[in-house]
């Protein structure tokens, strides 16, 4: 359902890892100038609100300084007994792909100031979110028991797929575990990317610059895997969101017109996430719904397997793999618009990969996924030769099947 803000402001509502990755993550993923980190921590500061502790209903807040050291004083989410919820001034939002992040499922959430210039409509970049936005996106999975008889040792999980067209406003955290908060949050001198981690109660997220590991085992269909959920620390947060590799400024990822360009479920039945977005005021100037580019979801059968091993690609490696990325002087281009060929790695030897080609010549091998880079850096838990080298103590195999079978249905040779 629809409300309206006392501002005027349309509302939405809808009902085995080795200890050495660890190590590596923890570390950083290497590169040049990692953005520096403020040593003498976190400092509250909630621009003259009263902080709210996180069992109380919150309203959006910005800070305009400092690195607020609880969640709860940024004001998008809250718990209360045994759920948690978005603020009633807060979007959430969905991917059409998303990153791959140990199967964890997230909760995305926008929020921009009231009065806030919204950002004008672009086909390809990122959309200029005003001074004053904050972007949360919380880290959970299904519980595979209940909270209350989960006391002891690694918390235990679900492997469950996470649709792409719901964007839930609550969680009820007897069936799911949340493990952290990442804020991004944009202020006069450019964006911040701050990690939480919530206690094992569930009743409160705290600052970690430093990041953290939490023993996760995953359940899939009887199958137990336990493994290290590694929450990045600031530098990190801030390296992979560092997309231009010569301005290393910070910005959001995800909120591109072709991820957001899908219809979300409702109880009022599907609604273009677009024309929410600018329905709320956070976005102007959007065009005809068939001008739009949209990403294919890459787990959806119906679209073809190229459109949705280029999606997958796409949000999982072009953030580094782009012309002006962190990965710029590899020359390759992973991006949704890179013509398919010698830029996106068919039959592209390596620059500088090592021991990262696990003896395999070329990037990709058109009809040899076995003979393909791709795929064994993918598949690969070696923290000196992993893709993404953040992220993931895990390997998606479902992500590395469909980008084997895109490979396996390529024509030519090198």
């Amino acid at each position: 359902m629809t409300a309206t803000s006392p501002g005027g402001r349309r509302l939405l509502g809808h009902g085995v890892a080795t200890l050495v990755v660890v190590a590596a993550v923890v570390i950083g993923c290497g590169g040049e100038g990692p953005v520096a980190v403020d040593d003498a921590g976190p400092v509250s500061e909630s621009g003259g609100a009263d902080p709210s502790p996180a069992t109380e209903s919150s309203a959006g807040v910005f800070p305009p300084a400092g690195k607020p050291e609880r969640l709860a004083e940024w004001g998008q989410l809250s718990v209360d007994g045994s759920e948690l919820t978005v603020a009633a001034d807060a979007l959430v939002y969905s991917l059409n792909s998303a990153l791959f992040s140990d199967y964890a499922h997230k909760l995305r959430t926008v929020w921009t100031p009231d009065g806030s210039e919204p950002a004008s409509y672009d086909d390809d970049a990122v959309f200029d979110l005003p001074v004053g936005t904050v972007i949360t996106k919380t880290f959970y999975y299904p519980r595979s028991q209940p909270a209350a008889t989960n006391t002891a040792g690694p918390v235990r999980v679900l492997k469950v797929a996470q649709p792409a067209d719901r964007a839930d406003t609550s969680l009820d955290l007897g069936e799911h575990h949340l493990l952290e908060t990442r804020v991004l949050v944009h202020r006069d001198e450019g964006w911040l990317a701050l990690p939480y981690v919530w206690n094992e109660d569930q009743t409160e997220a705290t600052l970690r610059p430093v990041g953290d590991i939490v023993p996760v085992t995953l359940v899939d269909d009887g199958t137990e895997t336990d493994f290290p959920y590694v929450v990045p620390n600031a530098n990190q947060c801030a390296g992979c969101h560092a997309t231009n590799n010569t301005t290393k400024v910070i910005e959001p990822i995800g909120p591109k017109a072709r991820h957001l360009n899908l219809m979300l479920a409702g109880a009022e039945g599907p609604r273009s996430q677009l024309e929410l977005w600018e329905e709320n005021g956070l976005l102007t100037g959007l065009p005809d719904a068939a001008a739009i580019p949209a990403a294919a979801v890459w787990d959806d059968d119906s679209t073809s397997i190229a459109e949705r091993a280029r999606a997958y690609l796409d949000i999982n490696c072009a953030h580094c793999h782009n012309r002006v990325g962190p990965a710029d002087t590899s020359g390759l281009f992973l991006e949704a618009t890179t013509e398919v060929g010698f830029r996106l790695g068919v039959c592209k030897a390596p620059v500088a990969a090592g021991t990262g080609t696990g003896g395999r010549l070329v990037g990709i091998h058109p009809g040899e996924p076995d003979d393909s880079i791709f795929v064994y850096r993918m598949e690969t838990n070696d923290p000196g030769a992993m893709m993404p080298e953040l992220g993931r103590a895990l390997t998606h195999d479902e992500g590395v099947e469909l980008i084997a079978d895109w490979i396996a249905s390529l024509d030519g040779g090198c």
